[in-house]
């Protein structure tokens, strides 16, 4: 039984950091892609990054030049640190996993991750 288990989130203010950290357990393959998602109220959930077994990584434009994703292979988790924390960044954050390596133009997609956390929720007050 594969499971995600994230950690990390809180309440933080504008231009904070924070690190959000997801272990994954019963995964028996390697080469599967990890990526983080966000969910506000209301919304959808929305790609924020990804890293595939290479460690290539991806993201939302809304995030790049202020959140990092990276994994430990060997440890089975995956990270993202996020600096310059924003009001718009607060959201629920879930954590997921491919069955196996996926192609670039999919890592956005939420239909292509097998597996999920339960989520961390992170909230950035003004």
């Amino acid at each position: 039984q594969v499971q995600l288990v994230e950690s990390g989130g809180g309440l933080v203010q504008a231009g904070d950091s924070l690190r959000l950290a997801c272990a994954a357990s019963g995964l028996t393959s390697t080469g599967y892609a990890m990526g983080w998602f966000r969910q506000a109220p209301g919304s959808e959930r929305d790609f924020v990054a990804s890293i595939r077994w290479t460690g290539t990584t991806y993201y939302a434009d809304s995030v790049k030049g202020r959140f990092t994703i990276s994994r430990d292979n060997a440890k089975n988790t995956v990270y993202l640190q996020m600096n310059g924390l924003k009001p718009e960044d607060s959201a629920v954050y879930y954590c997921a996993a491919t069955k196996t390596d996926i192609l670039p133009i999919l890592v956005r997609s939420v239909s292509k991750y097998a597996y999920w956390g339960q989520g961390t929720r992170v909230a950035v007050s003004s």
